[in-house]
């Protein structure tokens, strides 16, 4: 059984705008989510689409993740848990919703450029994190 990895919103924006200065990953990053049964919110796709200039670029690219990539809601529980959160450690709620997210899916890995996110029990790596624990 493969693990789980939920990516963060930055990090699909990463994969599909060549400006970003992370973009440079990307290929190496979608070889490696192979290995992975992969995680996004579907509040993303929205705020993606919002983003990218590109429309149908962009929803060419959901379609393509749709048949290999789950894409969750947060679901009432997670959403009291992310705002009462927030409240207790004045965190983002976006992060926070998006962390109990990964949480709530039995993710083990939440993938992120954050450089400071919330400890919600997922253990939570960037680029450099990531590639170096999947090294072959």
């Amino acid at each position: 059984m493969k693990s789980k990895i939920f990516l963060d919103t930055n990090i699909v924006l990463d994969i599909l705008i060549k400006k970003r200065l992370n973009h440079k990953y990307h290929k190496t990053l979608i070889d490696r989510l192979l290995d992975y049964e992969v995680y996004i919110s579907e509040d993303m796709l929205s705020t993606i689409y919002y983003i990218i200039k590109d429309k149908e670029k962009t929803l060419k690219f959901f379609q393509a993740v749709l048949n290999d990539w789950h894409i969750v809601p947060f679901g009432k529980n997670v959403i009291k848990s992310a705002i009462a959160y927030a409240l207790k450690h004045n965190s983002d709620l976006e992060d926070t919703l998006q962390c109990f997210c990964a949480k709530e899916n039995k993710c083990e890995i939440f993938l992120t450029n954050d450089k400071k996110f919330i400890d919600c029990g997922v253990k939570i790596l960037d680029y450099e994190g990531f590639l170096k624990e999947t090294d072959e």
